[in-house]
């Protein structure tokens, strides 16, 4: 099989082409610079120089391949530019399918996000739960627009969406990976109590593979293996490292006053807040989604828990992120 891959250089995407060349497809990824080339050359892909946001590059990547894998987005919190994150998830994820089509590539699977999803708090979230109405941020408004304009676009094209929970793992450092970082390394005083979901990142790549040749097209399934509260992430990052993080845990509405401030703080001064009212509001809600359904029509074996975060530790202690 022949496949081609955007945003290949992001933690997702690396995942996803070791995948490809490991199981023995060809590859052809987009790349922005140099260095997004060399690190996908090094991984076993041939690339070609583009952007999602020039239509042109696009025909020339995906002409030839029998599917389409669209893992590029940008995902933040804070933004100083939300507009170009809504650009690049919903313009770039229609800028990738008009090319597809036109290329008359047979599947495409678009890396959307559990967050789509946008279940009430307190739900267990599938692939078939009604969406609340309102968003709790930016980004998830863009995942949710792109996802449905992918699927609404006209076309002969099958598409298939899948929507990982919180990616962890090897490579991830960001998002909740920052936040296990802090948490180990005794640097995050306060927490607000959360659930959050996990994918292990090789599950997630696995789970791109299966719903290219197994998914329905139509369909979007949660890639998603466990789900934890703040008392029960503790308690693993405990088991795993050997030291009990104890930070102090916040109402909900004493984080939100206080990220009031620091995000007035920082937009003073021309700075991106480190913490901001979104992230607050997403932490409060919380999330626990339902992935079985990738298992049951996909053939998904998700990865322990607890396995995932001893990777995670392990790639956080040898990149020198731990104190």
């Amino acid at each position: 099989m022949k496949a081609a891959v955007t945003g290949g250089n992001g933690v997702v995407g690396q995942a996803l082409v070791r995948h490809l060349v490991r199981e023995g497809h060809g590859v052809v990824a987009l790349a922005r610079s140099k260095h997004a080339s060399d690190v996908l050359e090094g991984l076993g892909a041939d690339t070609m120089q583009g952007d999602v946001l020039d239509p042109r590059s696009l025909v020339p990547l995906v002409a030839g391949c029998e599917v389409v894998f669209h893992v590029a987005g940008v995902n933040e919190m804070c933004s100083r530019d939300p507009g170009h994150m809504d650009r690049v998830n919903v313009e770039g994820t229609l800028n990738v399918k008009r090319a597809a089509q036109t290329a008359h590539v047979p599947r495409m699977v678009h890396t959307s996000s559990a967050v789509t999803v946008g279940e009430a708090p307190g739900t267990v979230a599938t692939e078939a739960t009604a969406h609340r109405g309102s968003y709790l941020s930016r980004y998830e408004r863009s995942k949710h627009l792109a996802e449905l304009a992918f699927f609404e676009e006209p076309g002969e094209l099958e598409v298939v969406a899948v929507n990982p929970s919180s990616v962890q793992g090897p490579g991830r450092a960001g998002g909740t990976g920052r936040l296990f970082i802090e948490l180990v390394n005794g640097t995050l005083p306060f927490v607000v109590a959360t659930t959050f979901s996990i994918v292990d990142i090789d599950d997630c790549a696995r789970g791109h593979l299966l719903a290219a040749t197994r998914g329905v097209s139509g369909e979007r399934y949660l890639l998603s293996g466990a789900s934890l509260d703040m008392g029960a992430a503790l308690d693993l990052l405990a088991a795993v490292t050997g030291r009990r993080p104890r930070p102090r845990v916040l109402p909900g509405w004493v984080a939100a006053v206080g990220a009031g401030v620091v995000e007035a703080g920082s937009r003073l001064v021309g700075a991106r807040p480190k913490l901001c009212r979104e992230m607050v509001r997403v932490l409060r809600a919380g999330h626990v989604y339902d992935g079985t359904r990738a298992t049951r029509d996909l053939g998904l074996a998700y990865t322990p828990v607890e396995e995932t975060l001893r990777r995670s530790i392990e790639w956080f202690r040898g990149e020198g992120l731990l104190s």
